[in-house]
């Protein structure tokens, strides 16, 4: 059995200890909290501490708090020469202590504490600064996911940014078409389908074979009546920047 302890109360954290739950083969043995109630609904209270001293001896160390905070946490933890992980798809390696030995843990997901996920389909991304921790890890992984990646940093920057461009960029298009619906009285779950199939789509297409509309097509008289119709000015850059960005990269294919 793996002996873990969760330093954080975030989403991230919160979705770890119940996918750890969930297994016999892991023990969330404690918690690290700074407001001990934000998790007395997943560990037992007398699990959960809210001072670094009182941490104690566990095979894995799992930080999952605010990227800022990484760095200050890892080197307020007491011991040495443990096993520390963070779960960030930013921060570096090197931005834990030394003084313990250092891993990556990240779960390459979008995390609500409304909305339950299934894990064993979520990739987790891992690195480690030496092959029996990695092992380590990798067991872990394994118990909770199906889909288990040796990435490294370089490599794990560049998914991070992309999952910024696929997931965060496209959830704030979702809010401005939603606020359009809302200002002409248009119920925003007309769209959902069509949201629905167009990430069915790139399944089994590329993005390139599943981009339509009209500025692929280059549709200029819808595009030009789409630009007059808007009249929020940062809608209408966004469409323009995206249209151009669309038309560069179709001239490409």
């Amino acid at each position: 059995m793996v002996k873990v302890i969760l330093i954080g109360s975030g989403n991230v954290a919160q979705h770890l200890i119940k996918a750890f739950a969930k297994s016999e083969k892991i023990d969330v043995i404690q918690a690290f909290s700074r407001q001990k109630q934000a998790l007395t609904h997943l560990v037992d209270a007398d699990k959960i501490t809210n001072n670094f001293k009182d941490l104690t001896e566990a095979d894995l160390y799992i930080i999952a708090v605010s990227d800022d905070a990484i760095a200050e946490v890892s080197s307020q933890l007491p011991f040495e020469n443990r096993l520390v992980v963070h779960t960030s798809g930013s921060v570096s390696l090197d931005a834990l202590d030394k003084k313990n030995r250092n891993g990556i843990f990240y779960p390459l997901q979008t995390f609500s504490k409304k909305a339950d996920v299934d894990f064993s389909q979520i990739p987790l991304c891992l690195e480690c600064e030496n092959e029996t921790d990695f092992e380590l890890l990798k067991n872990l992984a394994e118990i909770i996911s199906d889909k288990v990646y040796e990435i490294n940093s370089e490599q794990r920057k560049a998914l991070h940014v992309s999952a910024v461009f696929v997931n965060n960029f496209v959830n704030h298009l979702y809010q401005m078409g939603n606020k359009i619906c809302t200002e002409n009285n248009v119920p925003f779950e007309i769209l959902k389908p069509l949201i629905q199939e167009t990430a069915n789509k790139i399944m089994t297409l590329s993005p390139n074979e599943a981009q339509t509309g009209p500025a692929i097509r280059n549709d200029k008289q819808t595009i030009a009546s789409h630009l007059d119709f808007l009249l929020d000015e940062n809608q209408k850059n966004i469409y323009q920047i995206l249209t151009q960005s669309i038309q560069n990269n179709g001239k490409k294919l």
